[in-house]
């Protein structure tokens, strides 16, 4: 029987995925000083097991300065590192799904508290750290002022970013993804409304995709050849004169040029003032753009929760994955559920096969 298009086979390079359902990297907020916790030890192999063939792990720091909250994680030092192999050693010995991890900084948007408690930033006597960005400007008028980064300040980051992605690597990781999404530095980077620099770094769009590119390079070299790497995006800050879809495009392209598998594509974050309707679906369009014009794999994201839904989206051609984000975390077996609807069977572990008469090992 031939499998639906959400339950079909996908290569990225070296890697096989067994289907196109993608977990989304989603903040924690339950790190301590970048190292995973018991939190993470029962989070991620829950989703391993959740009949996704693609599982992220949140948002991980290439730099202490680069984590979002007090509470996320990192990937910037060997605790860290022997942490995130335990987690890895239990999704692998219970789960079915690949493994991910998104490595990111957050720039200006840094130094906050955790999620549940308002994500306010934290003063420096509070627990908070001083930010960069590639201006100085902030996100919230309240917010302190980051530090414009310097040449040699772009050059330490570049070198961050690619020890991180070999110590992915070392750790086994599947698929490592880049994060130019959501406000953080590398949007800041290409958005007009948060990178006002006059050197070469600023000004036209190949000046603000400039540094992103030269991070993703940097990253690539790191990687071996066949070790799928993408990059996720804000394919619009939904403010007049930011980032738009047109400029998504170019950068793609650019990506796929440099050895881009795909792109992960989300949109706003950069700015408190962007105005957006959120509905199912409602960033599909973005990724279909990309998909068809840059011609590059790419990924939709955006309140999909619905299994027929998703499907579509993959059967229409409109993206080649759908990730999921907030319908895991309150459904963590969505695959199951959505191959009991689509008339599929997945594979599961055993100790689960007596809750439904359509799985299988």
């Amino acid at each position: 029987m031939t499998p639906p298009p959400l339950f079909s086979p996908i290569a990225l390079r070296a890697l096989t995925l067994d289907s196109r359902i993608v977990v989304a990297p989603m903040c924690q907020y339950s790190a301590h000083e970048g190292v995973a916790g018991t939190w993470h030890r029962i989070h991620v192999p829950n989703l391993a097991m959740s009949g996704a063939g693609l599982v992220f792990l949140e948002a991980t720091a290439v730099r202490a300065d680069g984590r979002i909250s007090v509470g996320c994680l990192g990937l910037y030092d060997d605790a860290q590192e022997r942490a995130l192999a335990e987690v890895l050693s239990l999704a692998r010995a219970h789960g079915q799904a690949k493994l991910g991890i998104q490595l990111a900084h957050a720039g200006r948007k840094g130094s906050c508290d955790l999620g549940w408690k308002g994500g306010a930033q934290l003063p420096l006597d509070g627990g908070g750290w001083p930010t960069v960005a590639p201006s100085a400007n902030t996100f919230n008028a309240s917010d302190r002022m980051p530090s414009a980064l310097d040449e040699r300040g772009l050059t330490e980051l570049k070198r961050a970013f690619a020890a991180a992605a070999e110590r992915a690597v070392r750790l086994g990781f599947d698929v490592v993804e880049l994060h130019c999404a959501h406000g953080y530095l590398l949007h800041e980077f290409l958005s007009p409304i948060t990178n006002q620099r006059a050197d070469d770094y600023g000004g036209t769009l190949a000046n603000r995709m400039r540094f992103p590119l030269e991070v993703f390079e940097a990253m690539r070299t790191a990687m071996p050849a066949d070790g799928p790497l993408g990059v996720r995006i804000s394919a619009t800050d939904w403010v007049e004169g930011g980032w738009d879809i047109e400029q998504s495009v170019a950068l793609a392209s650019e990506l796929k040029a440099r050895g881009c598998d795909f792109i992960d594509v989300s949109s706003g974050g950069l700015s408190p003032a962007q105005q957006l309707a959120p509905k199912p679906g409602f960033q599909v369009p973005f990724a279909a753009r990309i998909k068809r014009e840059a011609r590059i794999p790419t990924v939709a994201v955006g309140l999909i929760t619905d299994p027929l839904h998703a499907n579509h989206i993959v059967a229409e051609g409109e993206a080649d994955f759908v990730a999921l984000a907030r319908g895991m975390l309150w459904n963590p077996r969505w695959g199951w559920h959505a191959a009991e609807k689509l008339g599929m069977k997945v594979k599961a572990p055993p100790q689960v096969l007596r809750g439904s008469s359509t799985l299988m090992m």
